[in-house]
């Protein structure tokens, strides 16, 4: 996931969201977008957040931001679409609880946690051993690269 340095936001400006932090973990800067692995077991389900100051909706974005994100999207979505068992991909920027924008991608089964209703809200999040965690994040960079 690389870019040009020109298009890149200033990462002086951008918090992550404190909720957004406990919730997952930091896998790899995008050209636009930290991507983070959410730290629940039941579903592949990684978060692009771009790092872009008081941010909360796409519309926020410049053009060249919303074609890098898009972009950002695209790449994960064709990743994720080729870890087992997934048979469809559930992409969302809600925003409800956590203002600041982030892009939930999920990877979704007939037979997961929450199918075929959202994850979001749905049970309890099942947190990755720290060893299984360290490895999943691994592997996950490995594929950005």
């Amino acid at each position: 996931m690389s870019a040009p340095a020109s298009s890149a936001p200033a990462a002086s400006d951008f918090e992550l969201d404190a909720r957004l932090a406990a919730d997952s973990v930091f896998v790899a800067d995008g050209p636009l977008s930290q991507v983070r692995l959410m730290d629940d077991t039941r579903f592949p389900w990684l978060v692009l957040v771009p790092r872009v100051a008081d941010v909360s909706e796409w519309i926020d974005l410049d053009g060249g931001q919303q074609r890098l994100l898009l972009a950002e999207i695209n790449q994960l979505s064709q990743l994720l679409r080729v870890e087992p068992v997934v048979t469809k991909l559930n992409i969302g920027a809600l925003g409800n609880i956590v203002r600041q924008l982030h892009v939930h991608l999920v990877g979704r089964h007939p037979g997961d946690a929450a199918w075929p209703g959202p994850v979001w809200g749905s049970g309890q999040a099942q947190r990755f051993a720290a060893d299984a965690l360290h490895e999943r994040v691994a592997a996950w960079a490995q594929r950005l690269r």
